[in-house]
């Protein structure tokens, strides 16, 4: 009876309880309290991804929570494009684009800087780093780069034929990422802490916990996904009332998709667990393009609906910063303050250049 009166039992329901009784149409009061619940319900939906994680044990534990993150960010923007047409053609791109420019300059940032202010210095494996973002450069050129220099159809967009290869390219790069980080080099990414909450050791979950966890995920990614497109419409209207791009449509999702994760890496980097917070980002980057961009790109060649991708002149040369910089940070295995506030200044630079293009 305890289990069942958790928040994160609790919340869900009530999310279903408000969409199911209509009221968040008609009331800017329940909107507000939509907006609460669904992200209380990311943060359920993450809670029960850690409890299903920590019966198998990592590096599994950080891929699962990536992939539930996926699964949400690519429910909602099938879910809006299906809505709204060709108008949210670069819907994914714009929410690819933010998630991958948060994650690398946001939350790998603030872990750097948090985990240097209360360590001084932390260690890392550069070899799990470097599996990462190799995978990572490959995977952003062919998707978000390539489509704006391309001849076979003009603008930002990729040909049926290209954009297959492209999605089968990420496919192939991510599975052998994955099989890096589960199988042939798992120990690049095993934790190298010196406090014991460093220590990667399952913890010990009973069958029912296991199995209610794996009924309230997918009641969580349920409802995340349909009060996010039930909120959308007057998500828009309000950045279109304040003359702001509609491009941070796909800046919002992306923060309300990242922000349990973000939070996960914080506290991994404060507790002196720097490798499962990298594990998170660079997992999450990369799942967040190698796995949204395939789906997105098979539900538009079936549905013939057209598909954004290629990225502008400016975006491309600030994720080229972004990148390099990360990869600078990274390269030696040790953390430092002044990478952490550079990267974070880079975040900053890329809100700022969006608002006042």
């Amino acid at each position: 009876m305890k289990q069942l009166l958790q928040w994160t039992i609790i919340i869900p329901i009530l999310s279903w309880v408000l969409f199911f009784s209509g009221l968040v149409d008609n009331s800017s009061i329940f909107q507000i309290v939509a907006s609460i619940l669904l992200i209380l319900s990311v943060m359920s939906a993450v809670h029960h991804s850690e409890i299903i994680a920590e019966r198998v044990g990592e590096p599994y534990g950080t891929i699962i929570l990536a992939i539930s993150i996926t699964v949400i960010e690519v429910s909602i923007i099938i879910s809006l494009m299906l809505s709204e047409g060709s108008e949210a053609a670069s819907l994914a791109r714009d929410t690819v684009y933010a998630a991958t420019m948060l994650i690398l300059n946001g939350i790998i940032g603030l872990c750097l800087l948090i985990g240097s202010i209360k360590h001084y210095e932390q260690n890392f494996s550069t070899s799990s780093v470097t599996i990462g973002l190799v995978s990572l450069i490959s995977i952003i050129v062919f998707t978000l780069v390539f489509p704006t220099f391309t001849e076979s159809v003009h603008g930002s967009y990729y040909s049926t034929p290209q954009l297959i290869f492209a999605s089968i390219a990420c496919i192939v790069i991510y599975g052998s990422f994955l099989f890096a980080q589960t199988k042939g080099y798992r120990q690049y990414f095993l934790t190298n802490g010196t406090d014991e909450d460093a220590k990667t050791h399952p913890i010990e979950i009973n069958n029912k916990t296991f199995y209610t966890s794996l009924i309230f995920l997918l009641i969580s990614l349920g409802i995340v996904v349909l009060l996010a497109k039930t909120l959308s419409p007057t998500i828009e209207t309000i950045i279109i009332g304040y003359n702001l791009p509609k491009s941070l449509v796909g800046v919002i999702i992306a923060i309300i998709i990242l922000l349990p994760e973000a939070v996960a890496a914080i506290i991994a980097a404060r507790k002196n667990r720097l490798q499962t917070s990298l594990n998170l980002a660079l997992g999450s980057a990369l799942a967040s393009i190698g796995l949204t961009i395939p789906s997105v790109a098979a539900v538009c060649i079936v549905m013939n609906m057209p598909i954004a991708l290629g990225l502008d002149i400016k975006s491309i040369v600030l994720l080229a910063l972004s990148v390099f910089t990360v990869m600078l940070s990274l390269s030696k295995g040790k953390s430092n303050i002044v990478y952490g506030v550079v990267l974070l200044v880079n975040l900053f630079a890329f809100m700022f250049l969006m608002i006042y293009p």
